[in-house]
């Protein structure tokens, strides 16, 4: 009998490129959630998917010589092949290019346009272009961009948008009185304290800059913005008619019991899409969770660095299952985790190989070396055996009582704890000496069922995370998988079960040496295969700018570069562009404000050595005091690379 409904969803992915292993996380999470959810008796439905429109992709399509279209076919195939490369069981994977999301999406524009929560207006004011923002006179700081420090000069653009503070105190209202609507509460109270007290103002829901979206059907000039369209997709996947004719599937489903995300995204999910729900009269979701980000252990991935980490890679290296296990257990429940080539390693060695592979193998070796392979319980029981047999039938409800608050890498913990308690059990008993004495035959035979019975409840618990593994040890042990209502249960093995005669090594111990010349050699293969092409953009990418007058070398000798190294770096308050950095320069240390947020993250800036002017008259920017500038290069696009030393240099060397 069913337990009810179960609707969870993933953020949908971007279609700007290749989704490195933190992205592929969170569809691995989900799905371990999905499926423990299902064999629990829930009535499942997983949906994923990708994000399609934007003005990012109309660059990147026109960039590689593609239509749009053409272009988000080709990156949504590659998403969706990594999905199911990590047995992701997903019942749906919608695409915002879809024509039924694309219909409905238009549909609720409209709808919220006339009902009168859409309006409009215009952005105006003086305008930055490198920043792309909009400020007042009195944001502007000495009269310049208070992120850049650059010129701005009035403009006018043309746009409509949402009335956000119509529904802001009822929002405010739902998340206090339902304190499991965002999770974890660190999450809540940044959106409550940073967002939702302070004001919101109206949301920007249309674009006349760029054409790749979803059109205003009643206004040609627009097209429909960013989170309107990407966020509608948990509801329009699954039916949802904004005229009032939703399927029977959406009337079942709706709300979603979990919108799993990442915790960058965690605002759009927890003030806009309520408050867009609200509008359309529909029920919030229950729970939205904001999850922490996977980060490599040597740095941030990156493109530029060549040490991007992608799932297949992962995968081709340590298999599917040990690639599960390790992002669901390695990361902590609202702390950032580590992924690297060591600790994956170290992790398929100890856990995978030695605790649960090792303990496999031995159990079936032992059946097969003393019992030709056949299991039985022969009666022989001691008080050992108690105890065992509590820890393993109680091991379900502590599992369960960690997913009921998605500590999914704590309930894997716990089913970890019992292939340990099994490898104490053989510690024990010693079934290698019981051998040698035929009179304690039926003790240990008894004692290798204990072991059978025991691994198979453990597997069967940990199916939802390493689906293939539990199968394995299944079709090795020659029993059956069973349900969690039976993982509270001891003795289940029929007597008489054949174990395989040969049991396969579920995970082979690895080489960390080797492993690292590997990945290397893979990285170096990797760039080599891109050299041609980052070559002719090389050849065609440079930049002509308007020149500056001339100066004389005096001029230059006035200013005073050195290399700086950033001990500290925080995101300036009420900012979209700043960081504030302390930077040590010799025995010095400078506070410097720079509009490179958009660039880096204050965690990337940390430790980095950089080039400082480091006698710039002090100013304020955002009312937050610079004393020098951080120099960057910056290319036709805007994107900015901060200036590093080629070689290794102290803090304060100088820059001549």
């Amino acid at each position: 009998m069913s337990k009810g409904k179960y609707y969870i969803t993933t953020a949908i992915a971007y279609t700007s490129g290749k989704p490195h292993i933190g992205n592929t996380y969170e569809a691995i999470l989900a799905d371990s959630i999905a499926r423990f959810k299902r064999k629990d008796g829930y009535d499942v439905f997983f949906q994923t998917g990708t994000d399609e429109h934007g003005q990012k992709i109309e660059m990147k399509a026109a960039e590689a010589g593609v239509t749009p279209k053409e272009f988000v076919d080709q990156v949504a195939g590659t998403i969706k092949g990594l999905w199911d490369m990590v047995d992701t069981s997903y019942d749906k994977f919608i695409r915002t290019t879809d024509p039924e999301h694309e219909k409905q999406v238009q549909k609720i524009f409209k709808r919220l346009y006339d009902q009168g929560d859409i309006y409009k207006g215009a952005y105006e004011g003086l305008y930055c272009t490198p920043c792309e923002s909009f400020w007042t006179e009195s944001q502007l700081v000495d009269g310049k961009c208070p992120d850049c420090g650059r010129e701005v000069k009035p403009a006018k653009e043309e746009a409509y948008f949402f009335r956000m503070s119509k529904y802001a105190d009822r929002l405010i209202e739902h998340i206090n009185t339902h304190p499991e609507f965002i999770q974890p509460v660190s999450r809540k109270n940044e959106m409550m304290n940073n967002f939702l007290l302070p004001g919101l103002q109206d949301l920007c829901v249309s674009r006349t800059s760029f054409k790749w979206g979803v059109p205003v059907d009643f206004d040609s000039k627009h097209v429909v913005y960013v989170w309107l369209d990407a966020l509608t997709n948990y509801i329009t996947g699954i039916g949802y008619d904004a005229d009032g004719n939703s399927s029977e599937q959406y009337k079942k489903l709706w709300p979603a019991d979990l919108h799993l995300i990442g915790k960058d995204i965690i605002r759009f999910h927890t003030i806009y899409w309520p408050i867009f729900l609200m509008a359309l009269g529909e029920p919030l979701p229950k729970q939205v969770f904001g999850h922490p980000w996977l980060l490599q252990g040597d740095g941030k991935m990156s493109k530029s660095k060549g040490n991007v980490i992608y799932a297949d890679d992962l995968v081709n290296f340590f298999g599917v299952d040990a690639v599960r296990y390790f992002v669901l257990h390695e990361m902590p429940f609202e702390n950032d985790g580590v992924i690297s080539w060591e600790l994956l390693v170290e992790r398929l060695n100890s856990d995978l190989a030695n605790t649960l592979g090792n303990l496999v193998n031995r159990t079936i070796s032992m059946s097969n070396k003393y019992f030709g392979g056949v299991v039985a319980d022969k009666g022989a029981a001691e008080a050992v055996d108690e105890d065992l047999k509590a820890f393993v039938t109680g091991t379900f409800d502590k599992v369960a009582a960690k997913m009921e608050g998605l500590r999914v890498a704590d309930a894997m913990t716990e089913i970890f704890s019992l292939f340990k308690r099994c490898n104490k059990y053989i510690d024990e008993t010693e079934p290698w000496v019981l051998a040698k004495d035929e009179a304690k035959k039926d003790r240990l035979s008894t004692v290798l069922y204990n072991l059978v019975e025991s691994i198979m409840i453990g597997v069967s618990l940990l199916e939802p995370y390493m689906p293939s593994t539990a199968k394995k040890v299944s079709e090795q042990m020659n029993v059956p998988l069973r349900g969690f209502e039976d993982c509270k249960k001891f003795g289940l093995t029929e007597n008489g079960t054949k174990v395989t005669e040969k049991p396969e090594i579920l995970f082979a111990r690895l080489d960390v040496a080797e492993v690292l010349e590997k990945a290397e050699a893979m990285f170096a293969q990797k760039e080599q295969a891109a050299e041609p092409e980052k070559k002719e953009e090389e050849a065609v990418n440079v930049i002509d700018i308007e020149n500056k007058p001339e100066i004389t070398f005096d001029d230059f000798e006035k200013m005073q570069f050195q290399v700086g190294e950033i001990i500290a770096c925080e995101e300036v308050p009420k900012s979209r562009k700043l960081l504030c950095s302390k930077v040590r320069i010799g025995s010095q240390v400078k506070q410097i404000v720079s509009g490179i947020k958009q660039h880096y993250s204050a965690e990337e800036m940390v430790g980095k050595k950089v080039m400082v002017l480091v006698n710039l008259k002090p100013a304020k920017l955002a009312g937050v005091l610079s004393e020098g500038m951080l120099l960057c290069a910056e290319d036709a696009k805007g994107n900015l690379a901060l200036l590093t030393p080629e070689k290794e240099m102290p803090a304060g060397a100088e820059i001549c």
